[in-house]
């Protein structure tokens, strides 16, 4: 009899234990398999500005649309330095809705320039990094 009981229990714990198995493995194959994010689609992701006189304005638009399937939320965008200035909507960006990044470079600064803004989201790619490059000139030496 104590054989039995002992057989019958190994059988019971096995069973146990190819259930636990059996339901970890598949409430993580639903958790991976059910991650939605959301994705940016940039028309650029550099902007040139090309050869501007100084004190023109020097703002630009990056424009892009949530191609990803989960919204977007921007929590910061940083310019590389202090003569870059980003803004951007506070808002939430639903996929297949489009969103604008508006940059503006300082162009009291003369000379070419080539300068980063890093925005910081939950998007696939939670840090992405635009570009922006011209060149500021003195309107005295540009003929104006």
């Amino acid at each position: 009899m104590n054989l039995s009981l002992n057989k019958l229990s190994k059988v019971y714990a096995s069973l146990l234990f190819f259930a636990l198995i059996s339901t970890f493995g598949f409430s993580q194959e639903k958790a991976t398999t059910s991650d939605k994010v959301g994705k940016f689609s940039f028309v650029s992701e550099e902007i040139d500005y090309g050869k501007i006189e100084q004190n023109a304005d020097g703002t630009r638009v990056f424009k892009f649309t949530n191609t990803g399937d989960a919204p977007i939320v921007i929590t910061n965008a940083k310019g590389s330095c202090g003569c870059t200035v980003p803004t951007y909507s506070k808002n939430v960006i639903k996929p297949g809705e489009t969103g604008e990044i508006s940059v503006k470079y300082d162009t009291n600064r003369l000379g070419a320039f080539t300068k980063t803004v890093t925005l910081t989201s939950n998007a696939s790619e939670a840090t992405k990094t635009l570009r922006i490059k011209g060149e500021v000139l003195n309107p005295e030496k540009s003929g104006k």
